[in-house]
């Protein structure tokens, strides 16, 4: 299954960032080892470059509804990432994120979170947008309370969050 292409280069714009999926070339850049003066001195994160990496395995992750940098609208500077691991199970998206360290704290993560969920519940076959989280991570915990998502279930050590359009939430 592809990811829908129309609106594959489209940016998720909220108050403080902007979404933009990612290229070959900065997944090259991150892998490399290079530096772009539009990204924070702390970008990229351990999280991002194994992201980078997986991208010709998986070449949908840099689709439509894939994974995405996250940009400081008032720097321009990439402070982290975040993406939908395509393709949907079932109607499910599984949803991941990272704010390098000196950008932590300001609320972008929730802020990120919410608008890429909003943004993969209106693709195609898809209903619901999950997350595993570890509760021996608490502010992950609260970046997707505070996104809307609600934990359904939780399994040893993982609690399990999700959102989902209305007729699908089954509580």
């Amino acid at each position: 299954m592809s990811s829908p292409s129309a609106p594959a280069h489209t940016d998720v714009v909220t108050a403080r960032l902007v979404l933009r999926s990612w290229t070959k070339s900065a997944a090259t850049a991150v892998l490399g080892g290079a530096r772009s003066p539009h990204w924070a001195d702390d970008f990229p994160a351990e999280g991002d470059r194994v992201i980078a990496g997986l991208f010709t395995q998986y070449p949908d992750w840099l689709g439509a509804y894939g994974h995405r940098l996250i940009i400081e609208r008032d720097s321009g500077l990439v402070v982290g990432s975040i993406g939908l691991f395509w393709p949907p199970k079932d109607g499910v998206l599984e949803i991941g994120y990272g704010i390098v360290a000196s950008r932590r704290g300001r609320g972008y993560a929730p802020e990120a979170t919410q608008a890429l969920a909003e943004f993969a519940l209106t693709a195609p076959d898809v209903h619901t947008v999950s997350a595993d989280v570890e509760l021996s991570n608490p502010a992950s915990v609260r970046v997707l309370e505070k996104a809307g998502f609600h934990r359904w279930t939780t399994a040893g050590t993982i609690a399990r969050f999700r959102i989902a359009l209305p007729n699908h939430d089954r509580r």
